[in-house]
């Protein structure tokens, strides 16, 4: 994926009159009403006898017309070197906003547009269009939308706009801005996840939060335009224009007059424009260089939590951060089935730790999100979370789904841990980085080029470079120390007592320890999977990614394995996205009760 440049500027060419030239809808009313030399000589005027027609008729038919006319003038005027005339490009799209809505909703006792209609696709276009640059204000050196309330002069009359600034309307969190999501184009995703609707998509982009450094979390959003009045009451009277903002992960459609519309959205552009962040890739080489959490290890949501929607957590390996699941995260939230029944959600961690001290911050951070979200236990989705984890995030994952008892700590010492006579604060530390037990409401994982025997990059010269750039935090330090301290009270076995372990020395393929694991399968009633890459021509069971080999990352319990040709980071290859939406939507038909294969 592109680091630089996910984003440029676009236009969306939805009809001709989108560049300030005539559709045929547009030009056909002309040529019959006889107003195309008028047109030409005086659009105004035109469009004002054109709306007295309309009006005349007591229907909305040509409506469709007045929409792209009116849109196609404003476009004009924008590029227009006479002084004044782009100031005035606003107020006649937001009269091919107000045209375009009548012609889809109808007015009083004239119908509204058959659905069928092709011209009803086109009016959503124009009004989605419209509405964004009806409010398009430059902040800055960026473009935004907002909403400015009072009356504006708006074609043949005047609109008056209800509804605060958008910023205020937004509740939860704080964002600064939003960004028509429209005049983005995506690059580097090969997937655009959009809904189609009415109303105009939008960038919600926040205020930096404490926990996540300076990053800023971005959001979709759709700003809806419902008009109020009638067309013969314009001219007169005026109409009314409330403009309301929602969360395009929270509502999918609101109610106009009994009828149920949809909301035009746009899911990726919001992700592609948080991706243009440097510090998105590079957060979890610099934790792992500098010792310092950059962002807090912590479970992070992509959406906000909706009860019946199942979890899938992604974890990241070494050195790596959430955007290298983008493109994943991305084309399975642009199935409509995934979409609907999983929420997606991200760990991250500072991956130079000792693997045990991450799973149990892992554990810990489950188990807080769901009392969190469901302290009273009513969410059964809950209790159904997929963990999907890459290289050492695998290694966490399954930490998550296994009942080891004491294997891990007769790996490294031999003492029995009860027997065990040092500090009550040590013996503790022991117990929480050896000793796991399987997370109830974790009932499967996926495990992507995992090394589950250890990995080729952690051997001993690997791990000796790694000991002069690894810089693990402070508390990780101290807690180590204290038990190398006691090595000889905990019985350490030789190879485990020299130094502060790092994550490259628990997946060091002599490491008795990470053998241990890879022999312990999950708890009964828990699914899991491997996607194991193998590169070149290597064929199992010889063959790996260079960086795991398929002997590591091969598992005997494994309900399915999918080999894919690949080097180790194959998150965003094709078929292991499809893989994993296949998992996603076995898993949601065993936990509705329906065990038929897809």
């Amino acid at each position: 994926m592109e680091r630089q440049g996910l984003l440029r500027v676009h236009r969306r060419h939805a009809g001709e009159f989108l560049a300030g030239r005539l559709g045929e809808e547009g030009r056909g009313v002309l040529e019959r009403r006889g107003l195309r030399d008028a047109y030409e000589a005086d659009p105004e005027g035109t469009l004002r006898r054109l709306h007295a027609l309309v009006v005349a008729d007591g229907g909305t038919d040509e409506c469709h017309a007045l929409a792209e006319l009116c849109f196609a003038h404003a476009v004009r005027l924008s590029r227009s070197p006479r002084a004044g005339d782009a100031r005035r490009a606003p107020g006649w799209h937001l009269a091919s906003a107000a045209y375009a809505w009548f012609f889809v909703m109808g007015e009083g006792a004239a119908p509204e547009a058959s659905p069928i209609d092709g011209r009803v696709r086109d009016a959503c276009d124009i009004y989605n269009a419209a509405v964004g640059l009806s409010f398009r204000v430059r902040a800055g050196t960026n473009v935004v939308v907002d909403v400015v309330e009072g009356p504006r002069i708006a074609g043949v009359g005047i609109v008056r706009v209800a509804g605060q600034p958008l910023a205020s309307q937004w509740t939860g969190e704080a964002f600064g801005m939003f960004l028509p999501a429209a005049e983005f184009e995506v690059r580097g995703l090969r997937v655009r996840d959009r809904v189609s609707g009415m109303g105009t998509p939008l960038i919600g982009v926040g205020m930096p939060e404490a926990e996540v450094g300076r990053l800023a979390r971005r959001a979709p959003a759709t700003l809806f335009l419902r008009f109020g009045g009638r067309l013969r009451e314009w001219e007169r009277d005026g109409l009314v224009a409330t403009a309301e903002l929602y969360s395009s992960h929270e509502v999918a459609e609101v109610e106009v007059a009994g009828r149920r519309i949809p909301l035009e959205a746009d899911f990726t552009a919001p992700m592609a424009h948080g991706l243009m962040d440097p510090g998105m890739w590079t957060m979890g080489l610099v934790q792992l260089l500098t010792g310092k959490e950059r962002v807090r290890s912590n479970i992070y949501l992509t959406e906000p939590y909706r009860r019946g929607k199942i979890p899938v957590v992604f974890v990241h390996g070494t050195a790596s951060s959430p955007a290298f699941w983008a493109e994943m995260w991305n084309t399975l939230r642009s199935d409509r089935r995934i979409r609907e029944r999983f929420q997606f959600w991200n760990f991250v961690y500072n991956s130079g730790n000792p693997v045990g001290h991450s799973a149990e911050a892992f554990r810990r951070q489950i188990e807080r999100k769901l009392g969190q979200l469901d302290p009273s236990g009513h969410d059964p989705a809950l209790r159904q979370m997929v963990l999907v984890g890459h290289s050492q995030g695998g290694l966490l994952a399954g930490l998550m789904v296994k009942d080891t008892g004491d294997s891990l700590w007769r790996a490294v010492s031999a003492r029995d841990f009860g027997e065990l006579a040092v500090p009550a604060l040590e013996l503790e530390e022991v117990r929480r980085r050896y000793f796991f037990t399987a997370l109830p409401a974790v009932r499967r994982v996926v495990f992507i080029s995992t090394p589950h025997r250890g990995s080729r990059l952690a051997t001993s010269w690997v791990r000796s470079v790694g000991i002069r750039v690894i810089r693990l935090p402070a508390e990780v330090m101290h807690a180590s120390a204290r038990l190398l301290a006691l090595k000889e009270p905990l019985g350490l076995r030789p190879g485990h007592e020299r130094r502060v372990p790092s994550s490259l020395d628990d997946m060091s393929p002599d490491n008795p320890w990470i053998l241990a694991l890879a022999g312990i399968p999950p708890a009964p009633g828990v699914s899991a999977h491997s996607i194991v890459a193998v590169r070149g021509r290597g064929s199992p069971p010889a063959g790996g990614d260079g960086v795991v080999a398929y002997g590591s990352a091969h598992l005997d319990y494994a309900r399915s394995e999918f080999v894919v040709r690949s080097g180790h980071s194959c998150q965003r290859r094709s078929e292991v996205i499809e893989e994993v939406r296949r998992i996603l939507l076995e898993h949601d038909k065993e936990a509705s009760g329906d065990a038929k294969t897809p």
